[in-house]
């Protein structure tokens, strides 16, 4: 008998001893794709498909295999675990091709943080499964293999980047400013900083911008740097089809080699048990190996509702950032930065009106832009303030509310720049006194309110003293056009 068909003998045996130990699921998805190659020097050398295959049988399988193979044979000493070399192209989806089709049943073990391992539930082929169990020919490789990747391979599944989502193109102001500088830190560190960064915030304040500036920025710096950039929902949709197609050592491998992994909107997995094991493990790998883990989410970690409390945890380890909703100041820098990019002049005073009217998110913000541009060159009518309007009344719709005397106060002294305090002072100097004017005709134009309860909202001032700031302010309004705008502006606002 041959050397190998002796070896072959022997290890069928230690297989069948490990099979009847770890069970057939663990079995099927560890230990059944080995294979013997040799035996030199008292060192037996057995062959796993995949780097992360390696790892792991080192640690979990090794010294079991060499001290059964050791009961078999007294001559062996030791046991070397490798990696097959790829066959025919020497990319990835080469060396993935070579991996074994896994359970026939559906179900693959994941592993848990103390060396056990849990089976996986099975996911409904439909019309395919007729093909995948059990048929001579096996299924064409898993989508995720051939993805688009930011370098030169292209060998991971990272979602396309827009372009116009970088660091010089992000408007910068208060509310996200450290989450800016925790991006930029990250994209420029040759090391890892802190593990991992979790930016934070709601709908349309500039998370997925941030995402994509990093990946651009480490393509442009260190386009050797492997990075996978991708929703959480298409992080899902790729292990449920590794799970379909019986490849998921293929999608640990992928997802556990990179280095830069970019996970936005976390939230989705929320109640996706199985999903969360799988990102909880390949979440400690990467971490574990020092590689770079970029997270996002509508809520911080510890509110994210349906998460284990494990990965909350360890979602909360690094730097948590958040994107507090913008101001009027960023939102009018957003404009000014949008308008000059697309290179149109819009008149400042419309930049200021859709500023104080639109505050729910940035998206919404550049839409109306877009919309009221868009008009103004298929109609060829000049941009103002009434065409603005007329373009997003369903965006400035009023409310069914009505608007009080405090609201106007506000808003006119954030205009002007003045204490809320003035309006109600005694003090008589210019600049208060006129915004405190203006702000008596708005109370009498926009509220029901009677001339003498005005008066008592504007530190209980006589009704006659209403009656000639109204008069004043329709008298600069008739004279002053850059007064009637302002005015104008100021009504909109609070009407819309």
């Amino acid at each position: 008998m041959s050397v190998q068909a002796s070896l072959d003998q022997q290890w069928a045996r230690i297989s069948g001893r490990l099979k009847d130990e770890v069970g057939e699921t663990a079995y099927r998805s560890w230990l059944k794709p080995l294979t013997v190659e040799d035996f030199i020097g008292g060192q037996v050398r057995i062959v796993v498909p995949t780097r992360f295959m390696r790892d792991w049988i080192r640690t979990h399988y090794a010294d079991r295999i060499r001290a059964l193979w050791t009961g078999e044979n007294p001559g062996v000493q030791s046991v070397e675990i490798v990696v097959a070399p790829p066959r025919g192209d020497a990319s990835l989806g080469g060396a993935l091709s070579t991996l074994p089709r896994g359970a026939a049943n559906g179900l693959d073990a994941g592993p848990l943080a103390d060396g056990a391992t849990v089976p996986l539930p099975a996911y409904d082929d439909g019309d395919a499964g007729s093909s995948l169990n059990g048929a001579a020919e096996a299924p064409a490789l898993p989508a995720f293999i051939a993805g688009n990747g930011l370098g030169e391979e292209r060998d991971d599944v990272s979602a396309l980047l827009d372009p116009r989502f970088t660091f010089e193109n992000f408007v910068v102001g208060k509310p996200n400013e450290l989450a800016f500088a925790a991006a930029r830190r990250v994209a420029d560190a040759s090391a890892v900083t802190f593990n991992p960064l979790f930016l934070y915030g709601g709908v349309g304040l500039g998370k997925t911008h941030l995402m994509h500036a990093i990946a651009w920025h480490i393509r442009k710096k260190d386009p050797a740097r492997r990075v996978i950039y991708l929703s959480a929902e298409k992080f899902m949709y790729q292990f449920i089809r590794a799970l379909r197609y019986k490849d998921t050592m293929a999608f640990k491998e992928q997802f556990r080699s990179v280095d830069v992994l970019m996970i936005d909107d976390v939230q989705f997995i929320s109640g996706k048990d199985s999903t969360q094991e799988e990102f909880f493990h390949t979440f400690n790998a990467l971490v574990d190996q020092n590689r770079q883990v970029i997270i996002s989410a509508d809520k911080s970690p510890s509110d994210l509702e349906g998460m284990e409390e494990r990965l909350r945890s360890r979602l909360g380890w690094g730097l948590v950032a958040d994107i507090h909703p913008t101001t009027y100041e960023l939102r009018l820098g957003i404009l000014q930065s949008k308008a000059e990019q697309m290179r149109v002049q819009i008149p400042q005073k419309v930049l200021e009106f859709l500023a104080h009217k639109i505050t729910s998110n940035v998206r919404e913000l550049e839409g109306a832009l877009n919309r009221i541009v868009a008009h103004a060159e298929l109609v060829g009518r000049a941009i103002t303030l009434e065409s603005s309007q007329e373009v997003l009344h369903d965006l400035l719709r009023a409310s069914n509310r009505r608007v009080t005397i405090e609201e106007i106060q506000k808003k006119v002294a954030e205009h002007y720049n003045i204490r809320l305090a003035d309006m109600s002072s005694a003090r008589r100097a210019r600049a208060v006194a006129r915004p405190r004017q203006v702000a008596m005709y708005l109370s009498k134009q926009l509220t029901a309110r009677s001339l003498p309860e005005i008066g008592r909202k504007f530190g209980d001032r006589d009704h006659t003293t209403v009656m000639h700031a109204v008069r004043k302010v329709e008298e600069l309004c008739a004279t002053d056009p850059t007064f009637f705008e302002d005015v104008e502006l100021l009504r909109r606002m609070l009407e819309g």
